[in-house]
């Protein structure tokens, strides 16, 4: 690995203000608990936690000049433990600092630095309102603290489910001037609460789970949001879950937060969380016990980064964490790794000569690394690679780890296969030559391109719409970012129908399914403009709706993932989720898009195959169970059923419509339908005109379409026929009949007399079949000579 920088000693204490303090303080016992460096990188902090008397102390030391009271600190056993050491935003004039010291039952000890004067205590004030209340964890946050408060409940036997929701987070706001201290009133953030761990960054609180003993409660973490006065509940393993605005006291019950989210949270993978940092980004920094770094964004969004040697984690090694710049620097076992947080590529791995190592910050100096050691202050200079700045070197890694995906599942080897050795096998030649023209191609806008092999040549003339196409893309992506509000809806659409057009000429596999879905619950009406823009849906001068887009993207929308194979995460295949669509911005469409696509099924796939979507389940049954999942039936959803129904034009499903009509006792329609899909086919004639018989034997709601009604008797039906399904379905007879009926319901022969003399007068079919025959001049026909 080719070195990116260099270790050198910077300082061997003798520049610091009692520097030889500070170094016995650092060899004596196992060293240091805490080292804390203040934000202008001029101010250390030691935390010394003695197993012998004198018992804990804070010392504090001042770099680059000597003047001034020291700050030196300690307490004895009786006096609760300390919760945190904090420098605070101070308003004070140039060269000042504040400190303040917070003990696990609220007192907190404000201390004022100037460089005339040094270190003195400013004040002396209590956090907490309760006397039986314990801060756990406390952070400051711009001019406010916010901590972990535990109080226990007031019985000695309470319920264990209530004692576990014994905690509270609590801000304050805290502002140090030069005359005093100005504290605010306590703001509840979330009580009711499970223990959290509190990190501050500039605009954001994260609250991790302090202990795994709950299992519901570790499988999440929150994220307060202060100017927004809104909490979001995110699970690394899936994303952003839930947001709410606490408005109310009511809200901030952290039972109730969780209430619209326990069956999402239930099925979660407990965190596994080894060590946590926040980045100077304002991400949350998150180490796993096998080693892996991951970074959870404010938006509740995770983002894998490294992977760490897990033997020294196994071993108990600690972890140590520290982003300088895009940089992350993490000590482990004495090992110094620098990653790139952007592409997650290790730029160096430096074995360290000293086991106890912490981070200072160094203001100013973004390409350069401080470290506190027992023998000094050392700086680790390193260069920033080559183009870094470009986005070729991310771009190019994302495309050998498509790659590694790819190629690992269609591999039957059960070796792990890894970017470093796509790269040297000398096997895999399509990443290596995808990478070569994307690195080609990226580069012409900055300088003249280098020389590209003849096949590579040939290959970005084939690729170059393509590649134009991406670099719209991640253009328009970048003008969303910083479009205003105004601005955006248009930004969106846009750049929604290039994502929806981008998956649909992609592999339609079980990730991009999920995307889509994201997609069209995100941003519906973007999706639905896009989905008509792909399909080229449109109607025509008749009024028809026709599309004109190509074979491979019908596939895609009739075919994919279906439900059975993306399991229930609440993923839907994209034909339902077009179809979601027409329900909700053109539901007359429907029908006639469904109509569309069966026609497309024929073309795309042969008949009655397995592997086209009519294989399966009908595309009119999947549109009337996206109809069926409609939060609110209405009226006109009826008529949906209807024309799904009928656009199909299979028997069973005509059928169904036919009954449904009849069970709403639309005539008039019963009869349009009858008459248009028997002549589809006999057998679907015949069960039509049996079906209508039945009904006109029960009622006489169909005596107005008789002479409509009788010419769709099927030719092999016949008297007899006819007059067994009309005794088979009369109503029952009452129990004294009279000669004359005053209700009129009853059936007469005068009006079957018509379809009766129909059926007579028809000439007989078999009369028919044989009519050619008896016709011959000859019967039978004479034999055919003998040949010889």
């Amino acid at each position: 690995m080719k070195a990116a920088g260099m270790l050198r000693q910077v300082s061997d204490f003798s520049d610091l203000s009692r520097g030889h303090c500070l170094q016995e303080l650092l060899r004596q016992g196992e060293g240091p608990s805490h080292v804390l460096s203040s934000p202008d990188g001029q101010h250390l902090l030691v935390l010394q936690k003695k197993q012998q008397p004198p018992l804990p102390q804070v010392v504090a030391f001042q770099r680059h000049g000597v003047g001034g009271a020291d700050l030196e600190r300690n307490w004895q056993q009786p006096q609760p433990a300390l919760a945190g050491l904090l420098f605070l935003q101070s308003c004070g004039t140039l060269g000042s600092s504040a400190l303040a010291l917070v003990w696990e039952h609220g007192r907190t000890e404000v201390w004022h630095f100037t460089v005339a004067v040094g270190w003195q205590l400013l004040q002396t004030l209590e956090l907490c309102q309760g006397a039986r209340a314990r801060i756990v964890s406390v952070c400051s946050r711009g001019a406010s603290l916010v901590w972990c408060e535990e109080r226990p409940p007031l019985g000695a036997h309470s319920d264990v489910s209530k004692c576990a929701f014994r905690f509270c987070i609590c801000t304050r706001a805290l502002e140090v001037g030069e005359q005093g201290v100005r504290l605010g009133t306590v703001r509840i953030v979330l009580h009711n609460s499970p223990e959290y761990q509190v990190l501050a960054s500039p605009q954001h609180v994260f609250l991790v789970p302090a202990t795994a003993s709950f299992a519901t409660t570790s499988k999440f973490l929150l994220i307060w949001h202060p100017e927004k006065a809104k909490l979001t509940i995110a699970a690394p393993s899936a994303g952003f879950i839930h947001s709410k605005v606490l408005r109310s006291s009511s809200d901030s019950d952290f039972r109730r937060l969780l209430l619209g989210s326990v069956g999402l949270l239930s099925g979660l993978a407990p965190l596994d969380i080894r060590t946590s940092a926040v980045s100077n980004s304002g991400g949350l920094l998150l180490v796993s016990t096998t080693g892996t770094v991951n970074v959870v964004e404010p938006d509740g969004t995770q983002r894998h980064i490294f992977d760490l040697e897990g033997e020294a984690l196994a071993q108990g090694s600690p972890v140590q964490l520290k982003t300088f710049g895009s940089i992350l620097a993490c000590v482990l076992a004495g090992v110094l790794y620098l990653v790139d947080q952007n592409s997650g590529r290790l730029i160096e791995k430096k074995i360290l000569s000293m086991k106890e190592v912490h981070f200072l910050e160094s203001p100013g100096e973004e390409d350069s690394i401080q470290l506190l050691t027992q023998t000094g202050i050392y700086s680790f200079s390193f260069s920033r690679p080559e183009d870094s700045s470009r986005p070729e070197p991310c771009l190019v890694e994302m495309v050998f780890e498509e790659a590694c995906k790819y190629y690992q599942r269609r591999s039957l080897s059960s070796s792990k296969l890894t970017v470093e050795k796509l790269k040297k096998g000398g096997v895999f030649q399509a990443p290596v030559a995808l990478a070569a023209i994307l690195q080609h191609s990226l580069r012409q806008k900055q300088k003249p391109a280098r020389g590209l092999q003849d096949t590579y040549t040939k290959l970005l003339g084939t690729m170059s719409l393509e590649l134009q196409s991406y670099m719209s893309l991640e253009l328009l992506k970048t003008c969303v970012v910083r479009a205003s509000e105004s601005e955006v809806e248009s930004y969106c659409e846009e750049l929604v129908e290039q994502e929806v057009s981008r998956v649909l000429h992609s592999d339609m596999d079980k990730d991009n399914l999920a995307y889509l879905n994201s997609v069209f619950a995100s941003f519906p009406k973007a999706a639905w403009k896009a989905t008509r823009s792909c399909l080229q849906l449109q109607q025509n001068g008749d009024g028809l709706l026709v599309a004109r887009a190509t074979p491979e993207v019908w596939k895609k929308v009739l075919g994919g993932p279906q439900q059975e194979e993306v399991g229930q995460n609440g993923v839907v295949p994209l034909f339902e989720l077009i179809c979601a669509s027409f329900l909700r911005f053109k539901p007359k469409w429907l029908p006639s898009f469904v109509e569309l696509t069966q026609q497309y099924v024929t073309i795309s796939w042969g008949y009655s195959s397995k592997e086209g979507p009519e294989g399966r389940v009908p595309l009119y049954k999947r549109a009337l169970g996206v109809l069926a999942k409609k939060n609110k039936h209405s009226e006109g959803d009826d008529e949906m059923e209807l024309e799904l129904l009928l656009c199909s034009k299979r028997p069973k499903a005509v059928l169904q419509a036919l009954h449904l009509l009849i069970r709403l006792k639309r005539w008039q329609r019963v009869v349009e339908v009858a008459e248009k899909f028997s002549k589809l086919s006999p057998l679907l004639n015949k069960e039509i005109f049996t079906t209508l018989l039945a009904e006109f034997a029960q009622h006489r709601e169909l005596d107005p379409y008789l002479e409509m009604l009788w010419p769709l008797c099927p030719a092999e039906l016949t008297a007899s026929d006819i007059l067994t399904v009309v005794l088979e379905h009369l109503p029952p007879s009452q129990e004294d009949p009279v000669p004359f009926s005053s209700e009129g319901n009853q059936l007469t022969v005068g009006l079957l007399k018509p379809l009766l003399q129909r059926v007579v007068q028809r000439p007989c079919v078999q009369n028919e079949m044989y009519s050619d025959a008896l016709q011959s001049p000859t019967f039978p026909p004479p034999t055919p000579p003998r040949e010889h």
